[in-house]
């Protein structure tokens, strides 16, 4: 079996381009499709560059949700920078003395904090994979590495249903790029309704139980090469103002600033915004400056957490390019109704974890994925007379599943076990298939 899902992985990787060409693609793609929805009136010259016009129509839509998922990618990674969460891995790893328990510990607190916040849950499984492996090979003890390293990535396949969900949080927002069509609804409705917590529930229980009689199985012990992390500091006296980036108090005056704006937000505003993308920005940040000794701290982690956002960058325009085409060419029009033609009220929602599902390994973020179904879902459950909020769901379901076997987001993992993603794939195809239960039965029931 192991053999038969490496071989798997390795024409995954065979196929699958850069996130980047993906997306370049489906662009193309969805371009020319577009071309037979375009009227016969219109010239052929035309015809020709109208995908091109609709797609800069739509470049630009999605900046602002591009910089906040950029922001809950930084500052989650952040935060698992912090002396705090460095002292947690430290202190959990003295705990792990075998192979099974090693599954169970990191999948369970991966799990729990992706729900809290995918990037903080994505770099504290990697890191906390990569301190578990250190140990063992420092007191000469074979360790299962790659199910170790799949057991730090769980977390991406909860993370949609979590309190950084980008979708449920998206919609929550005023002034979404949706809001004239289903108005403002709120996460009591999405990630806080009896569906999610169940699945929520269900995975903090079956994911490390997974991975912990995974554990059990007899394994050929990975060479793990774990480098020892030099943690010798280049002597530097501040100067002047500069004394100011080395200051605690300074930091933390700050952070209580922002959790004073917060707070006020909350009970004092009257404007009810609730918890949005914004708001777990913001909370992001004020921990981050608190839980680090300075600014210069903060800083220094920021610097090396931003270079695993640069996929959000430079990929969300091309997104909202697609969204455009579709959008301004009649192609998001039939497609709604090729949807509706297909499904009945109750199947919708299903139907719409499968294609989101699909979706994904062509659009490997659930922000830009949002934005290019998120208008033919909403379409189509309007006229099918099916709950929004349980097909924003589905999607999310959908496209956290299949990261699994998504390479994407499994790049700031990799870099930091040192591992490839053909080793981690068989366990997360396993995990997949558990996932695949776990989202099919709340969809059926609830």
């Amino acid at each position: 079996m192991k053999r038969f899902l490496e071989k798997i992985a390795a024409i995954l990787e065979k196929i699958l381009p850069s996130p980047f060409s993906l997306a370049v693609l489906l662009t193309l793609f969805t371009g020319f499709l577009s071309l037979f929805f375009i009227p016969d009136s219109v010239s052929i010259g035309k015809r020709l560059l109208l995908p091109a016009s609709y797609f800069t129509k739509g470049i630009w839509d999605l900046l602002s949700f591009a910089m906040q998922m950029m922001l809950i990618l930084v500052l989650g990674h952040v935060l698992a920078l912090t002396p705090a969460v460095k002292r947690l891995i430290e202190l959990l790893t003295k705990q792990i003395k075998t192979n099974a328990s090693a599954a169970l510990f990191v999948s369970f607190f991966t799990v729990a904090l992706a729900f809290l916040n995918w990037g903080l849950g994505l770099i504290f499984g990697a890191i906390f994979a990569r301190e578990v492996a250190g140990n063992f090979q420092k007191n000469g003890k074979p360790l299962n590495y790659p199910l170790i390293a799949a057991a730090g990535y769980s977390g991406l396949m909860i993370w949609h249903g979590g309190l950084s969900g980008s979708a449920p949080l998206k919609i929550a927002e005023p002034g979404h790029f949706l809001v004239d069509k289903i108005g403002i609804i709120s996460i009591e409705k999405t990630l806080f309704s009896p569906m999610n917590i169940a699945v929520t529930i269900a995975a903090l229980i079956l994911i490390p139980l997974f991975f912990f009689l995974l554990g059990k199985i007899k394994f050929l012990p990975t060479t793990i090469n774990i480098s020892e992390t030099s943690t010798e500091k280049t002597a530097f006296k501040p100067a002047g103002m500069e004394k100011i980036d080395f200051s605690r108090w300074f930091s933390v005056a700050f952070a209580l600033f922002l959790f004073a704006g917060l707070i006020y937000s909350f009970f004092f505003s009257g404007e009810k915004t609730g918890i949005n993308l914004n708001i777990i920005n913001l909370f992001l940040l004020a921990s981050g400056l608190l839980l680090h000794k300075n600014i210069h701290s903060f800083l220094t982690s920021v610097t090396t957490a931003i270079k695993g956002a640069s996929g959000i960058l430079i990929q969300f325009p091309i997104y909202a390019g697609i969204m455009g085409i579709m959008k301004y060419s009649g192609l998001l029009e039939s497609v709604t109704d090729a949807f509706i033609s297909i499904s009945t009220a109750h199947s919708f929602s299903y139907f719409t974890f499968l294609i989101a599902g699909v979706v994904n390994f062509f659009v490997p973020s659930g922000g830009g994925q949002w934005a290019v179904q998120g208008p033919i879902i909403v379409e189509a459950a309007q006229q099918l007379n099916v709950s929004i909020p349980k097909a924003v769901m589905a999607l999310a379901y959908g496209d956290q599943l299949t990261n699994m076997m998504q390479p994407f987001w499994a790049l700031p993992l990799l870099g930091i076990t040192g591992l490839k993603a053909k080793q981690i794939f068989p366990y997360t195809f396993l995990l997949m298939l558990l996932g695949f239960i776990i989202f099919s039965v709340a969809l059926l029931i609830f």
